[in-house]
């Protein structure tokens, strides 16, 4: 139980300082501009995950939209040297309140081959957006092997430049102590560039920690 405390009191503390920030900026939310839907939009993403007692590995992502076409290739994401392709289609709901939604169908190869139904799904309002992506990795060669996978965040941007939040994923890349791991993150944001750090099962002795890059275009 003290270990539990001990995370959500450090999450806690990031949300606090994220909310201090704000304060001091004394500038109102600034709506991001909308993308142009007649034109490709792109996102080349890497996350570097370091994991105490085992191999430490390198995820790469490249993400295509245009109107409702939706196209993306991972690699080391549902499982390590192995790679996934998807398309799916893009539904975009509100003006305030804002909801999307990708419904996707992907083939992954490499170590584990299967097909994958997924989702990405995401709600923002002002300030803070609460993101859920997921699939079901169904295994062609050995039904036993097949298993849900899901990455959940809720965020919010103190300012343009900084943004802290709360993350829980449940992956099959590595041995994790627990099925679901709760964390949080802290990120900075320049232009089109984004660094992230997340840092889940806090409170244990070793966490394991991700470091992410994204650059839009």
């Amino acid at each position: 139980m003290e270990a539990v405390g001990a995370r959500f009191q450090i999450v806690g503390l990031m949300l606090l300082y994220a909310t201090q920030l704000l304060a001091q900026s004394g500038r109102p939310p600034v709506p991001k501009p909308k993308p142009d839907k007649e034109r490709w939009s792109f996102v080349a993403s890497g996350y570097g995950s370091i994991v105490p007692n085992d191999q430490s590995y390198f995820t790469p992502m490249f993400t295509a939209d245009r109107k409702w076409l939706h196209l993306e290739a991972r690699y080391n994401y549902e499982d390590q040297e192995t790679a996934s392709l998807w398309a799916g289609y893009n539904f975009h709901f509100g003006d305030k309140l804002v909801f999307d939604a990708t419904p996707m169908f992907g083939v992954v190869f490499g170590n584990t081959t299967a097909v994958a139904p997924g989702y990405e799904l995401s709600l923002t309002w002002k300030r803070m957006n609460l993101s859920t992506q997921g699939e079901y990795v169904d295994d062609i060669n050995d039904r036993t092997g097949s298993f849900f996978y899901s990455w959940n965040e809720l965020v919010y941007s103190a300012t343009d430049w900084f943004h802290a939040g709360l993350a829980m994923q449940h992956t099959r890349a590595y041995d994790a102590p627990a099925d679901l791991q709760p964390g949080g993150s802290i990120g900075l944001t320049r232009g089109r560039w984004d660094f992230t750090t997340y840092v889940f099962d806090v409170g244990l002795d070793q966490p394991s920690v991700v470091l992410g890059l994204t650059y839009s275009f």
